[in-house]
């Protein structure tokens, strides 16, 4: 028996169980679960917090000193303790005169994963999907892209193996994600399923930007609504937050409240993603933001960011939007070769998400005493690559130095 003709045998009965509890259809799309209700009334965050709040003018120096040697515009750091909002401030500015707040809104880059890993675990607490259920396949929640799988190996992975980065994708050279220019997903999706995978999904982990692009279209099919709409109804809106965009991808596009952004003063021009323009700032036209939708789409505040962790944590203070069990299976750490659900790394029960790309960087620090630091910036740093790391540095650093110092209170309720 072929290979595929085995697969087609062992597939249905490994998800016999799941399939009979789930229904994907494009043409009887899934009826969207009730919205969680916020745990706090209507409160603009993004607004109602601003930097007369809060106020350390020593952290303020070593923030001022990191900012003039990475030469970076606006920074915006919010911290939380046991899901109380306890510092926000933004530093710098956010455009040519506007002043950085708490409340200005900046690309999150890969950041979103962690948003759409916890979109994922809501679906699987409706029932519409298990971390489990096949991607591809007769019993595949995109098994509409099945007639270009040339790979058997497609019908191989799962859910979980999207969201651990263990799908079987691996590029050499530049990254799919970043690469010429599809008007659409399904058109990119279907250009790259017909490639081969480069290992057996499931028994080894590459980063992949695309991975994440096949989970927004899981989130878009077990759900039956578009990513964005999906994401705003079932995990921003019952975390208290209305000020989560998808970004654009030129200045014109720029949202209410967003920061501008920045490349370094010698950054050389780049011609536009979509061909159109000859010379633009990469951070405005050189990649196709837009698209990348969960991988790494979403605009927020650091405030409202860290509400979103402060609602998915499990502390219990806030209202949390998933289950313990979700939010267990989210944060546990396995070993170094597996990344954790949404989460780079949960090793030693301190959570890391970081995110990065032309004009920004965020990252998200929750520690097991309780403590999340969110900084994002809207510069792109001299030393790219090392920037993520040297930012790490600076939050434990903040934390060692005045942790202690910030005020017992909570800026979400005040």
């Amino acid at each position: 028996m072929s290979r595929r003709g085995l697969i087609s045998i062992i597939v249905p009965l490994a998800v016999a169980a799941v399939s009979a509890v789930l229904i994907f259809s494009a043409k009887k799309p899934a009826a969207a679960a009730e919205p969680v209700s916020p745990s706090v009334a209507f409160t603009d965050y993004n607004k109602s917090i601003t930097n007369e709040l809060s106020e350390l003018p020593a952290m303020d120096h070593v923030v001022d000193s990191f900012m003039r040697y990475w030469a970076l515009k606006g920074v915006s750091i919010a911290v939380t303790r046991n899901d109380s909002l306890i510092y926000a401030r933004g530093y710098g500015k956010a455009g040519q005169t506007d002043p950085m707040t708490p409340g200005t809104i900046m690309r999150v880059a890969s950041v979103s994963k962690l948003l759409t890993a916890i979109g994922i675990m809501r679906l699987e607490e409706e029932g519409k999907l298990h971390l489990d259920t096949p991607v591809f396949g007769p019993y595949g929640i995109l098994n509409e892209f099945d007639s270009v799988i040339r790979d058997d190996n497609y019908y191989l992975i799962t859910v979980e193996h999207l969201l651990r980065h263990q799908g079987g994708f691996h590029y050499r050279g530049a990254d799919v994600m970043f690469t010429g220019y599809h008007p659409s997903a399904e058109e990119l999706v279907r250009s790259e399923l017909r490639r081969p995978l480069a290992f057996v999904p499931g028994t080894w982990q590459q980063y992949s930007n695309f991975g994440y692009l096949l989970l927004s279209l899981v989130i878009e099919k077990a759900s039956g609504m578009p990513y964005d709409a999906f994401m705003q109804r079932e995990v921003f809106e019952p975390c208290g937050c209305h000020g989560f965009r998808i970004a654009g991808n030129y200045l014109k596009d720029r949202h209410p409240g967003e920061s501008m952004y920045f490349m370094q003063p010698d950054a050389e021009l780049v011609t536009s993603f979509d061909g159109k323009y000859a010379g633009v700032e990469k951070c405005y036209g050189g990649n196709d933001v837009t698209s990348l939708k969960g991988a790494g789409a979403w605009a927020c505040s650091a405030v409202e960011l860290a509400r979103v962790v402060s609602s998915a944590d499990g502390f219990g203070v806030v209202e949390d939007i998933l289950s313990p069990d979700s939010v267990r299976k989210m944060t546990t750490w396995y070993d170094d070769d597996t990344f954790s659900l949404g989460w780079v790394d949960t090793k030693d029960g301190e959570w890391t998400r970081t995110g990065s790309f032309s004009g920004t960087s965020a990252l998200i620090k929750v520690f097991p005493d309780g403590e999340c630091w969110v900084l994002i910036s809207n510069t792109s740093a001299w030393r790219g690559s090392k920037f993520s790391r040297n930012t790490s540095h600076l939050v434990k650093n903040l934390r060692r130095r005045f942790s202690s110092q910030l005020p017992v209170r909570d800026l979400f309720s005040e």
